[in-house]
């Protein structure tokens, strides 16, 4: 008795829409990744140098996750591939939601838009 393989139509359009989301994430990194090597208009720091190899560095991550991804999904691991394909854009939306509630937890502690006015 040969069993049919299950369809894996699901996983493939989630692996291709997160991938197009990491995409995406990189066009404010070429914003960030251009205005980074002003880090270095006081002189070359070791903090400027970490600073721009930190910004540079970011498409390693998303680059390295679809590739195992996609060698998951060939070996028909697909709970891996998933995760590794979500978490290829993961790191933009952590730095979204930081900032979201950097700025939430300042508006409370400073009275919301009460501050502002004259």
């Amino acid at each position: 008795m040969n069993e049919a393989a299950p369809k894996r139509t699901g996983l493939l359009i989630w692996m291709i829409v997160s991938q197009i989301l990491a995409v995406v994430s990189l066009v404010p990194w070429l914003l960030m990744a251009g205005l980074s090597v002003m880090a270095f208009d006081q002189g070359s720091t070791p903090e400027a140098w970490t600073f721009v190899i930190a910004v540079w560095s970011y498409p390693i991550i998303p680059i390295i996750l679809v590739i195992a991804a996609w060698i998951a999904y060939r070996r028909r691991k697909n709970r891996l591939a998933a995760v590794l394909s979500g978490l290829s854009f993961a790191p933009p939306l952590l730095c979204l939601a930081t900032m979201w509630f950097a700025n939430a937890l300042w508006f409370a502690q400073n009275g919301g838009l009460d501050s502002f006015r004259p």
